[in-house]
């Protein structure tokens, strides 16, 4: 059976419900991600979750590779681009590490997106960007895929692409910590996370 996306994506773009799109972690399409929808949609939100995987997930990140490799890259991107081809083009657009990278592939070609909120991961800023477009992350200190130096980088070349942005970081948590399976969960960081999440989309309805 061929690719589909997880949530029927029906053409919404007289709707005055703000869409969101989450793109999943190297792990698949789990319960942390499912749970950030049911915390979206509990506000009022009309969320979307591609299964990029096509059903597939683990709780290893070396398998998570492994599965990446096989779908290979360029079609977890096809997936994703499929999965936003009926969304209305202000769609947030929301990812979790691997999810964020996913969301670079995005960007470029979904201009009039109203945002981007990134967890654990950093999505590339694209040339045509929109100056004032908000951007909102949430990475620990210190993680073991996102170095210091690349959130400096990539801040100063965000904000010089005239982004408006909203860097948290996390201290004494590891890189996953919004999953509560993972090892990296950090229940007082996710909490925090999520609050500053939610006010920042509840800020990006009302623009």
């Amino acid at each position: 059976m061929g690719f589909r996306p997880a949530v029927n994506t029906p053409l919404w773009q007289n709707d005055p419900v703000e869409t969101i799109a989450i793109f999943h972690s190297v792990l698949g399409l789990r319960a942390v991600e499912q749970e950030a929808a049911e915390r979206f949609r509990s506000c009022g939100f009309r969320v979307v979750l591609p299964d990029l995987y096509a059903g597939r997930r683990t709780e290893s990140l070396d398998e998570g590779f492994q599965v990446m490799a096989e779908i290979g890259w360029p079609m977890i991107c096809r997936r994703a681009a499929e999965a936003m081809r009926n969304l209305p083009d202000t769609s947030i657009l929301a990812g979790f590490s691997m999810g964020a990278g996913v969301i670079s592939s995005l960007w470029r070609e979904r201009p009039a997106s109203r945002g981007v909120l990134l967890f654990h991961g950093l999505a590339e800023v694209p040339r045509n960007v929109r100056s004032g477009f908000r951007v909102q992350t949430h990475i620990a200190s210190v993680d073991r895929f996102v170095s210091g130096e690349q959130r400096a980088l990539w801040s100063e070349s965000g904000r010089k692409a005239g982004l408006s942005i909203e860097d948290f970081s996390y201290s004494e948590a590891g890189h996953f910590f919004t999953d509560f399976n993972s090892t990296d969960y950090d229940a007082a960081a996710s909490e925090l996370a999520w609050k500053r999440a939610l006010k920042f989309l509840h800020e990006l309805s009302l623009t």
